[in-house]
C-alpha cells in the first residue's frame, strides 16, 4: 500500500504529497518517472552495413526503496545509503530499421523488398543506484540494472529477415546510468543523466547481435527519504569488517546456439533449400568448472584470481562443418583459462565478474575470427547462509562483450 501511495504522488502536487508522505509508515519508499530519447549503438563494420534507422524513445516508471540510517544496515552505510528499485520500461523502436542491400558479402542470401524492424519492447528490471556525491540540494549517482525484456517482433525469415538484432521474444536486459538530481522541494527532485541499456538472448537462440542503446534521460523523482540520508550519512560509520581469504569452487551448466550454424544457413545455403535463412537452431550444452582464490577485503568487495575449465559438446559439430568447408583446424571440446575475478556484495546477493585469457582453446575456423583470446563472465549469485554459504546464480559468458552462452552456477566458498 505504501508503494502505491508513493507512486501516486508522482501525479499530485507537492502539497498533497507532503501530507501523504507524513502518513507513510517510515520514509523508505519513493518513485521515479523518466523519458529517454535514445539511439542504437552500431558495434562494428558488419552491423554498419545493414543498420539503417537508429532512433527510439523509452519511458520508465520505478518504485524505489531506500534504507535509512535508523535501519542500522552495515551494507547501506558502506555504500552511502543507495536506493533499490523495481522498474518497468517501455521501448518504442519504430525508428530502428535494418536492410541488407545486394552485396557479395552476403553470399547466397537474396535481398528482400522491405525494411526489417526491431519492434517495440517492454522491460521489467531491478536497479541498484549508488550516490557518490550528495548535498542538501544535489545528488550524483551511478546505477546498474538487470532484468528481462519482451519484444513484440523478432527475426522472421518471411517478414523480418534482416533483423539480426533480436532472435527471440524473451531477452536479457542490462542497463547502466550516470545521473544528477536537483532537489527542488523537500521530497521532490528533477533527475537528468545518460543511460546505456542492452537487449539480447544470451546466445540461446539466433540471431543474437543484440541491441545496444545510449540515451539522455530526464525525469522526476519522489524521495521522502532524502532529508534523512543527507542529514545522517556524513556522521554514520559502518561496523568494522575483518578481511579474510577463501577458495571459491563453482560448477556451471549452460546452453547455446552456434554462430557457425547461423552464418551457414544465412550465407552458404541456396534459397531453394528448406534450411535457407531458417529461424530455429539446435541448442548445445556447455559446462564449466572454476577454482578461485579470493580475498574479501571489504564487506562489499572481494577480488582474486582463478582457473577456469570449459567443456563444449558442440566441438564435433564444428569439426564436421570445418571439414565440409575445407578448413584444416584443430578442435577440442576442452578449453582452459586464467582469470581475474571480482565480486560485489549486497547482503546475500552478489554481482560476480571475471576477465580471463585462454591458455588452451581450439574451436575451429570461425572461432578464430569471432572469439578474442580473452573472455568475460558476468552474473548474479545468491548465497544461502543456512547451507553454509552455498551460492546459486546465473552468468553470461562472452567474447568481447558478445555472448558465447548463458549458464546457471552452483558455488561453495571454503574459508581459509
Amino acid at each position: 500500500m505504501t508503494r502505491l501511495m508513493a507512486l501516486a504522488c508522482l501525479a499530485l502536487s507537492p502539497s498533497v504529497c507532503s501530507v501523504a508522505g507524513d502518513s507513510l509508515q517510515g520514509q523508505h519508499w519513493g518513485g521515479a518517472l523518466s523519458v529517454l530519447p535514445g539511439r542504437i549503438v552500431v558495434m562494428d563494420s558488419y552491423q554498419r552495413m545493414w543498420q539503417k534507422g537508429k532512433d527510439n524513445v523509452a519511458a520508465a516508471l520505478e518504485a524505489t526503496y531506500a534504507p535509512l540510517p535508523s535501519d542500522s544496515d552495515a551494507f547501506a552505510a558502506d555504500y552511502g545509503y543507495p536506493t533499490l528499485s523495481v522498474g518497468v520500461r517501455f521501448h518504442w523502436n519504430h525508428g530502428v530499421t535494418m536492410h541488407k542491400t545486394q552485396d557479395r558479402t552476403w553470399g547466397m542470401a537474396q535481398e528482400v523488398g522491405y525494411d526489417s524492424r526491431m519492434g517495440n519492447a517492454a522491460s521489467l528490471y531491478g536497479t541498484f543506484s549508488r550516490p557518490f556525491f550528495r548535498t542538501s540540494h544535489w545528488t550524483a549517482d551511478y546505477s546498474l540494472s538487470v532484468g528481462t525484456t519482451y519484444s513484440r517482433r523478432k527475426y522472421d525469415k518471411d517478414n523480418n529477415a534482416d533483423n539480426e538484432l533480436i532472435g527471440s521474444r524473451w531477452l536479457i536486459y542490462f542497463g547502466a546510468g550516470l545521473h544528477l538530481t536537483w532537489r527542488v522541494a523537500a521530497d521532490w527532485g528533477i533527475r537528468a543523466g545518460v543511460d546505456y541499456y542492452h537487449h539480447s538472448n544470451g546466445a540461446l537462440s539466433r540471431p543474437n547481435k543484440g541491441a545496444n542503446f545510449v540515451a539522455p534521460s530526464l525525469g522526476v523523482v519522489y524521495m521522502p527519504y532524502y532529508k534523512e540520508v543527507v542529514k545522517a550519512s556524513p556522521m554514520m560509520r559502518s561496523p568494522r569488517f575483518n578481511p579474510y581469504w577463501y577458495v571459491d569452487l563453482t560448477v556451471a551448466a549452460g546452453a547455446k546456439t552456434l554462430e557457425e550454424d547461423w552464418k551457414q544457413t544465412q550465407y552458404k545455403t541456396p534459397p531453394d533449400d528448406p534450411a535457407y535463412r531458417k529461424e530455429h537452431f539446435k541448442v548445445y550444452a556447455a559446462y564449466a568448472l572454476s577454482a578461485d582464490v579470493m580475498c574479501r577485503y571489504r564487506r562489499r568487495w572481494a577480488s582474486g584470481i582463478g582457473v577456469d575449465a570449459f567443456y563444449g559438446t558442440y566441438a564435433s559439430h564444428i569439426r564436421q562443418m570445418d571439414e565440409t568447408n575445407g578448413y584444416d583446424e584443430r578442435h577440442s571440446p576442452w578449453s582452459f583459462g586464467l582469470a581475474a575475478k571480482h565480486e560485489v556484495f549486497w547482503h546475500d546477493l552478489s554481482l560476480n565478474m571475471s576477465l580471463g585469457v585462454y591458455v588452451f582453446r581450439h574451436m575451429g575456423h570461425a572461432a578464430r575470427g569471432l572469439e578474442k583470446p580473452y573472455y568475460e563472465r558476468i552474473g548474479l549469485r545468491y548465497a544461502f547462509r543456512r547451507l553454509g554459504g552455498l551460492q546459486v546464480g546465473a552468468n553470461v559468458k562472452a567474447h568481447y562483450l558478445k555472448a558465447d552462452y548463458t549458464e546457471v552456477t552452483l558455488g561453495y566458498p571454503v574459508r581459509l
